[in-house]
């Protein structure tokens, strides 16, 4: 039985048509995949299904009533469609409980009932199981955790519809299962889902159907089970792209980073694990990648190495030499450059130019007496990272905000290789990029390394971890529990040393000593 049927659907912008004559068929109980490039209009067709645009042409009917262009986002949740954005939604200074309740808290005596709203959120998040305490305020949790609250806010809605743009996109393989046996047990109820991923092995394994977006026109719907990976891709970018591990781009030199018994000194405790007495050390020409579980401490190693958090105990240095920081401004004069996970809150200014976010740290290079920016070389920067990562924008001039979640990480990748660093740090390098510029980006870090930089990748995805990297080091619980040659690694083995710290028997992967 058919719930939601897209016919025709057009939607214009200043200069850009975004949507083409697009349909999309969804049945009750389905979970459909939406495959497309950035910039194929995915998002822009899930806005108009939220009601956040207005198609201009073409017809929206749900469970057999046509939808109102006019509807309010408000309006659209009544019905039963419910929207998890692949930037997340929610209000920092809140606790779980408030966000997931927002604006429908149960009341009583006209009053907001805090002990009932406190309970149905513990109870739904035991029912999802979910390790989150009702009572958390949300600026505390890490990107996976609030993402996992933006599911439990969804489920609260009671939605016929529930739309997930990259919903596992900063999760690790154990969230990846767990959201996945939510979404399993919403299809037995009766619930649709329309997923949207460029991980297509999560697609053959989640999904019953699929359409296929490119250019904002509809290109190919079909059976998941009677296409194989290969065709998506080409279909989604009109040719064959590999995943395959790279070869080492050369011996590497010597130590860049040197991280020794490095333990913070306000450690996150809203995370599973917290540092304890790291040790790490990243070559000249090589690329590192860190392998974990979501709280495993890999993302608050990087932030001690570029001066985002304190130092309790330990030492790093750079070229031998002591790095003292006191701030990031410190790390990147002294050549080392993070990529954050996050972003929307830690790495971009959305209201600022596409320009004025890529060229900012580069300035100093890019002017003239040290007083005015040279805005024709500034331009000429730009340009060159648009071209060499792909950024599709209509100008530059254009604001970050109103780009895609995969355009915006390709230009703070275009940010950091502006300044030449010593040390790359790249956190979920590829986190909402399409599949047919994941390889694009894998080739610019090794042509990084090629030159001689020392290259740290933080990776959800262990395919991506075994492809790019020389050498994975995986933490558990705060602590290194492994260091090992990529070449010999396996997903399973990985994940054995993530999951329990400990070698699988089988594994045929050895431990390099600490």
């Amino acid at each position: 039985m058919t719930l939601l049927d897209v016919s025709k659907v057009s939607k214009r912008f200043p200069g850009v048509l975004a949507l083409d004559q697009v349909r999309l068929v969804v049945g009750t109980g389905e979970v459909h995949a939406l495959l497309g490039e950035n910039g194929a209009g995915k998002s822009t067709l899930i806005k108009i299904l939220s009601a956040a645009h207005a198609a201009d042409e073409g017809a929206v009917t749900f469970d057999g009533q046509a939808l109102d262009p006019r509807d309010a986002p408000l309006r659209r949740q009544q019905l039963g469609i419910a929207t998890i954005y692949q930037e997340f939604n929610l209000f920092p200074e809140l606790s779980v409980a408030e966000n997931m309740y927002l604006g429908r808290e149960p009341k009583r005596l006209g009053l907001v009932d805090w002990a009932r709203l406190r309970s149905d959120a513990r109870n739904l998040l035991d029912e999802l199981g979910l390790p989150l305490d009702p009572n958390e305020v949300v600026r505390h949790l890490t990107v996976a955790e609030q993402q996992m609250v933006e599911i439990a806010k969804a489920m609260t809605l009671n939605a016929r519809l529930i739309i997930m743009d990259e919903p596992t996109a900063a999760l690790s393989s154990r969230e990846v299962d767990r959201l996945h046996a939510i979404i399993a047990g919403l299809k037995a109820r009766g619930v649709s889902v329309i997923y949207v991923s460029h991980r297509l092995a999560e697609v053959k394994a989640m999904c019953d159907r699929y359409t296929v977006m490119r250019d904002g026109r509809w290109v190919a719907s079909g059976d998941v089970a009677e296409v194989e990976v290969a065709d998506m891709v080409r279909l989604m970018v009109g040719r064959s792209v590999e995943f395959t591990r790279r070869p080492r781009c050369g011996p590497a030199g010597p130590v860049v980073l040197k991280v020794d018994g490095v333990t913070p000194r306000r450690p996150r405790l809203s995370a599973p694990g917290y540092l304890k007495n790291i040790s790490l050390e990243v070559r000249a020409g090589e690329i590192v990648g860190l392998a974990g579980l979501v709280g495993a401490g890999r993302t608050d190693l990087a932030r001690l190495i570029f001066g985002a958090d304190a130092i309790a105990s330990g030492s790093i240095k750079l070229d031998d030499k002591p790095l003292k920081l006191k701030s990031p401004r410190d790390a990147i004069r002294a050549g080392v450059m993070l990529v954050p996970e996050d972003r929307k809150q830690q790495g971009c200014f959305l209201d600022h130019s596409i320009r004025h976010n890529l060229s900012l740290p580069s300035l100093g290079g890019l002017s003239r007496l040290g007083q005015w920016v040279d805005e024709s070389a500034e331009r000429d920067l730009v340009e060159t990272y648009r071209q060499k990562l792909r950024i599709k924008m209509a100008d530059q001039e254009t604001a970050i905000g109103k780009l895609s979640g995969g355009n915006q990480q390709k230009v703070l990748l275009g940010r950091s290789m502006a300044l030449a660093p010593r040390v790359l740090i790249v956190d979920e390098p590829t986190r909402g990029i399409d599949i047919g510029a994941k390889a694009e980006v894998h080739q610019v870090l090794c042509d990084l390394a090629a030159q001689g930089v020392a290259i740290v990748v933080i990776s959800s995805e262990l395919a991506e971890v075994m492809a790019v990297s020389d050498r994975i080091v995986v933490f558990r619980e705060g602590a290194v529990v492994a260091d090992l040659e990529a070449e010999a690694a396996t997903e399973e083995g990985l994940m054995a040393y993530m999951a329990t710290g400990a070698r699988p028997v089988s594994s045929g992967m050895e431990h390099r000593p600490q």
